[in-house]
């Protein structure tokens, strides 16, 4: 994965990684690999598409950043806007986590 969109969603994978519980940033790592690629299309596909049906108790709109940046791993042209929208969301995140904390420290 070359090139500033490469980059970008290499920093996003890691920003997201340093977010999420270990169990879910290793099986991020796993399905980063070249060789995940034939789980990790289907996946990304299956997460988008069940962001659709946000409105039903289990399924959720959150499924669709984690669809599209699994998706964005083998699709050049979706790597820098996929990239960049996660690291807009993790960084929102963590101003979220802090302003919570503060409120109840």
């Amino acid at each position: 994965m070359g090139g500033d969109g490469g980059r970008t969603l290499e920093r996003a994978y890691e920003d997201l990684e340093h977010e999420v519980p270990g169990p879910v940033a290793r099986a991020l790592r796993w399905l980063r690999h070249p060789s995940s690629r034939w789980i990790r299309i289907p996946l990304g596909a299956l997460l988008i598409l069940s962001s659709a049906l946000w409105f039903l108790p289990v399924l959720g709109i959150e499924f669709l950043p984690v669809g599209l940046l699994l998706i964005a791993q083998d699709i050049p042209f979706l790597r820098k806007p996929v990239g960049l929208a996660v690291i807009w969301l993790v960084r929102k995140w963590i101003a979220f986590k802090r302003w919570w904390q503060s409120k109840w420290i």
